[in-house]
């Protein structure tokens, strides 16, 4: 098994004690962070580049953004051994309300931001906004990470496989 690539984000708490560290929430959160950002700055991209509608990019960055966080959660526990099934099990048990609650700070803010959606990817409107939704979302999820670890749920339960 290949630890070296989840210790940054992975350290040993117990994550069911009620005194979850911010630390170990924070890590958690910019693991998820990852793969959202990936998919959302894909979709919004793509969305942008081809004039999509407002909504079909919101649609396809969410889509996106779902597909890389439970991917880079899945590649973890497949190299543990997990078989697919089993991994993708973990994938949604540990990211699903993690995801959803940056989504919906990622793209409340796209969309809030006058002028956002509809700036050119050579605008610094389009990449200034969504720097602002990441950082936002991270800042955001990270107490919602830390209730759901503390309680043994969410990231909580890769936890077992690494």
């Amino acid at each position: 098994m290949d630890h070296s690539a989840h210790e940054h984000v992975h350290e040993h708490h117990d994550h069911h004690a009620p005194g979850t560290s911010w630390r170990t929430a924070a890590q958690a959160t910019l693991h998820c962070l990852t793969g959202c950002a990936i998919g959302e700055v894909l979709g919004m991209v793509i969305g942008t580049a081809a004039g999509l509608h407002n909504a079909a990019t919101v649609v396809i960055s969410i889509a996106l953004a779902f597909v890389f966080g439970y991917a880079l959660t899945m590649r973890g526990v497949l190299r543990a051994g997990l078989p697919l099934r089993q991994a993708l099990k973990v994938a949604l048990a540990a990211d699903t309300v993690s995801i959803a609650v940056m989504e919906l700070i990622d793209n409340t803010v796209m969309v809030g931001v006058p002028g956002a959606m509809d700036a050119g990817l050579g605008q610094i409107l389009f990449w200034a906004s969504l720097g602002l939704s990441l950082a936002l979302a991270f800042v955001l999820t990270t107490p919602v990470n830390r209730w759901m670890i503390g309680r043994g749920k969410g990231h909580a339960v890769v936890h077992a496989y690494h």
